[in-house]
């Protein structure tokens, strides 16, 4: 059975509702990224970061999985050794019934140690009160990869990457880095599907198929394709 990896992108979580901050100049939902998604932020301000990403929490929580994250979960079903890697920080493809699933940016219902970046604890509901602190007794802040800060789970991602006989992309403009570069660890002869409206560079590369549709169209024709074809 080949092996299928997913790798997602903004693009998918914004047709459930949930803002990017790519969407309006460097803003977040009337933020500057600078002020909310940096560690000097944090330092500076971290009241309000933990009210921004409070207000993200509870706009996840009312959000719903839509055609594109569903779609992925009945690829999955048919091929249980689907592995999705996501840069959006949403918990919709669990929602949707996923599972394997790196999150390379992060985790929304999550907190971490402010002294390790992956001793994480779970949050039950949207609210955070700043000053909770971890079992390791230092302060609790949002489980987000900040601007400036390394990407914990990128190795991993660069292996399950590799490891791909179909390479799916989907929602992501293959500008953010490092993730971006994901592509680069494919198999030479991986067949790629990209599903996004825009132009991401996909210069050498060779066997690429562009959807150019947004991600509750074209990932469901896709999947219909790649099942029908199985």
């Amino acid at each position: 059975m080949k092996k299928i990896v997913v790798f997602t992108g903004a693009g998918v979580s914004a047709e459930s509702g949930l803002g990017t901050f790519r969407d309006s100049d460097g803003l977040w939902e009337n933020y500057r990224v600078e002020d909310v998604c940096t560690h000097e932020a944090w330092l500076r301000n971290p009241e309000l970061c933990v009210e921004f990403y409070n207000a993200r929490r509870r706009d996840t929580l009312a959000a719903q999985p839509n055609a594109a994250h569903l779609a992925i979960t009945r690829l999955q079903q048919a091929y249980p050794t689907l592995e999705i890697i996501t840069q959006n920080i949403d918990n919709l493809h669990e929602r949707a019934g996923s599972k394997n699933i790196t999150h390379l940016h992060g985790e929304i219902t999550k907190l971490r140690s402010e002294r390790d970046e992956l001793a994480t604890v779970e949050l039950q509901g949207w609210e955070q009160h700043y000053g909770d602190r971890h079992p390791d007794g230092s302060l609790l802040r949002p489980y987000i990869v900040f601007f400036g800060e390394g990407v914990p789970y990128f190795s991993k991602a660069c292996e399950i990457a590799s490891t791909a006989d179909i390479f799916i992309v989907i929602g992501t403009s293959l500008v953010v880095y490092p993730a971006a570069s994901l592509l680069h660890y494919t198999k030479a002869d991986a067949k790629i599907y990209v599903v996004d409206p825009g132009q991401p560079d996909l210069s050498g590369f060779n066997d690429v198929e562009h959807i150019k549709e947004k991600a509750s169209v074209g990932v469901p024709m896709l999947v219909d394709r790649l099942l029908l074809n199985k």
